[in-house]
């Protein structure tokens, strides 16, 4: 099973490393002259000095840059005084060091009392350290930890942060961490993404690495007649799907047979529809969604166990004709005539996405690939496009585009590697168009790409190329919460 690689482990401070907040609750109740209730709790723990002081300054009617003088110096005097290691913490940060984890301070704290703490813990346990004084935003927002992300070059997606209190927990996770919360004052709820222990006793960097997502890498490829129109197509395509390390891939124009001889050839399960559809996964397949005796063109699905979750991923082929770019560049169609011929393909989107909808299980994110044999809204502005548009108001998001949001920086074109020139002999340019695409909802995007291997000849040309599809493939690569 393979989960994001552990780049990095980010530490809060006050709570989660050293047992302060406790220390900051006192000082917070001496300087309002009271006690402090369960009510108070948003304004005092995990907030900067800066925000509680604000906020005492409205009761006590006293000037709140007073007070944050006050709160800084009585709570450095505090830590500086007593200021313990929580159980586990040096033993967690020794073991990561051992094993070439780099770690990160991060803390609402401001910077001198970052650095009292970093004398008592060992400033030499930490590449890098944040505080309230470096970025212009502190939790919860995700600054921080996306400073410290910065500074360290590693990905938040790889990384797991350490906090105790809902704020800190708030700021990592909008930052795209794995959390493990250790709450030290309030309680702190489990959730997807997120987890909750007492404290860092027993916590071993093999544990950490166990917070982390699963990756998941899904492809989509128009096979082209089952491959048929290239020598040694099956050797090439499963050349071509193990060099693109994809985990599960939703194929269209098998044939009958292809889903099923790739799978084998792979070691892999898989689920063919009608004549044209499959899905192939190096994960296992728990249910087959859908007509299994779909027609050529419409959509079919599965739902496959990654570890401790699932995902379902469909793989949809819409209708060819009429081709919108060609009415666009080739008849000079008006944006009304353009959408009025997508009505078909249209109607098969809607169909998909109803058969999706009856499919799907509470909390189990889903994927749609597939050849749509349209382009995307979100590409072109001369007409609706509503095939891709009626996916998105289904809250399905393009991949592609999230990873590459300029469509004329990367227009990602995946029609067509083999077609430079209309079919026709008039020696007309081929529109180039992303037809191809992996819509998702529920998933985080990592990275997206198209891909075409060597450097295909030209139709009619094409026998011996390697590449043996006249369509691009695309790969996107999900993180799934563990």
């Amino acid at each position: 099973m393979t989960r994001l690689p552990l780049q990095a482990v980010l530490f809060d401070m006050d709570g989660t490393l050293v047992d302060t907040e406790r220390l900051w609750w006192e000082v917070v109740e001496h300087v309002a002259g009271r006690p402090l209730t369960e009510a108070d709790r948003p304004q005092v723990l995990g907030r900067p000095v800066e925000h509680t002081a604000a906020w005492l300054a409205e009761a006590t009617r006293t000037p709140a840059a007073r007070l944050a003088e006050t709160l800084h110096r009585q709570f450095a005097d505090r830590v500086r005084a007593g200021a313990v290691p929580r159980p586990g913490a040096l033993e967690l940060l020794d073991a990561l060091a051992r094993e070439g984890v780099p770690t990160a301070l991060v803390t609402a704290s401001s910077r001198a009392v970052a650095d009292t703490v970093l004398a008592a813990l060992g400033a030499h346990r930490f590449a890098v350290s944040v505080t309230a004084d470096d970025t212009e935003r502190t939790k919860p927002a995700p600054d921080p930890y996306l400073a410290a992300c910065r500074a360290l070059g590693v990905d938040p997606a790889h990384c797991v942060a350490v906090e105790d209190t809902a704020t800190g927990v708030a700021s990592a996770e909008a930052a795209g961490c794995a959390v493990l919360a250790v709450p030290s004052l309030a309680p702190i709820d489990p959730v997807p993404g997120r987890t909750v222990l007492e404290g860092l006793d027993d916590v071993t960097p093999e544990r950490l690495r166990g917070l982390l997502p699963y990756r998941l890498r899904i492809m989509t490829w128009n096979l082209w007649y089952g491959g048929t129109k290239v020598r040694d197509h099956r050797a090439k395509q499963i050349k071509a799907i193990k060099e693109s390390g994809a985990d599960v891939v939703g194929l269209q124009e098998t044939y009958g047979t292809a889903a099923e001889e790739l799978a084998d050839a792979l070691g892999w399960h898989h689920h063919s529809a009608g004549e044209n559809l499959g899905v192939i996964s190096r994960h296992p397949i728990t249910h087959r969604l859908g007509d299994p005796d779909v027609g050529f063109y419409g959509a079919a699905g599965v739902r496959v166990r990654v570890g401790d979750r699932a995902a379902d991923v469909w793989t949809a082929h819409l209708a060819p004709e009429p081709y919108g770019p060609y009415g666009a560049a080739f008849h000079r169609l008006p944006a009304e005539e353009l959408a009025a011929q997508e009505e078909e393909r249209l109607a098969q989107m809607r169909d998909t996405l109803q058969r999706i909808g009856r499919s799907r299980a509470p909390g189990v994110p889903v994927v749609l690939v597939g050849d749509l044999n349209c382009p995307s809204h979100l590409d072109r502005q001369d007409a609706p496009w509503p095939v891709t548009r009626a996916a998105e108001d289904a809250g399905l998001g393009d991949s592609y585009r999230q990873a590459h949001p300029d469509p004329v920086r990367d227009p990602g074109p995946t029609w067509s590697p083999v077609h430079s020139e209309h079919e026709d002999g008039s020696g007309r340019p081929e529109p180039q168009d992303r037809i191809d695409f992996v819509l998702h909802r529920g998933l985080t995007v990592l990275d997206s790409r198209t891909l075409v291997t060597g450097r295909p000849r030209p139709w009619p040309d094409v026998a011996d190329n390697d590449w043996p599809s006249d369509h691009a493939a695309v790969i996107t690569t999900f993180s799934l919460p563990g």
